[in-house]
């Protein structure tokens, strides 16, 4: 984890670095609810790995994203050739694997989509998606609170509720919108028709 720090410390700008820290800490906590085996905090650890370094590419050049992901073969959509800001998680589930020689693949797919999402996520990867958004440093955004208390009570409403939030903000500011995103969407709404709304707040 120290090597991790003192490589963000030097890669990112002081307010991505403390979000991150933030990202983290929450992933942590959401761990600690949704572990699959209490008996076990390897869970806990992955998801605060997934957590540090989950924007490790954030503050890079986009054109240095770009070389990177042509020079690895890394998938690269048209859509993010044109928005190469969005390679963040591609080029950071990257780095982690060759520097910090991390193998774990759903740390990578943590990684890789905390931005878009994408259907059928892992719970990891929905923690750290969701971590990204509620941490407490975030900027206000509507039903910010609300998802707060969400992301611990049925993380996948959650997840369903930062999607139609993310996918109405884009849309009000005339931005693009990336394609995963609403695909992920979609998979969460075809997911809340067929499957009658439990809450998961007493499945510990």
């Amino acid at each position: 984890m120290k090597k991790i720090k003192k490589y963000l410390k030097k890669h990112l700008t002081k307010d991505r670095y403390h979000h991150t820290l933030g990202v983290a800490s929450t992933a942590v906590a959401m761990a600690m609810r949704y572990n699959p085996d209490p008996s076990n905090s390897n869970f806990i650890k992955r998801a605060e790995l997934a957590g540090l370094l989950h924007d490790c590419a954030k503050c890079m050049d986009n054109n240095k994203k770009l070389r990177i992901c042509e020079k690895n073969n890394l998938s690269c959509s048209s859509f993010e050739k044109s928005h190469p800001y969005l390679l963040h998680g591609k080029v950071g589930a990257y780095i982690a694997q060759t520097k910090f020689k991390i193998e774990d693949n759903d740390i990578l797919q943590a990684i890789t989509w905390h931005t878009t999402g994408r259907p059928d996520m892992s719970l990891l990867e929905k923690i750290i998606f969701i971590a990204d958004y509620i941490e407490p440093s975030r900027n206000p955004v509507p039903e910010l609170n609300l998802i707060r208390q969400l992301a611990f009570v049925d993380i996948d409403k959650a997840m369903e509720k930062i999607l139609s939030n993310t996918l109405k903000f884009l849309e009000s500011k005339g931005n693009p919108i990336d394609k995963m995103t609403q695909t992920t969407y979609d998979s969460y709404v075809r997911t809340a028709v067929t499957v009658p709304y439990q809450s998961k707040a007493l499945n510990c």
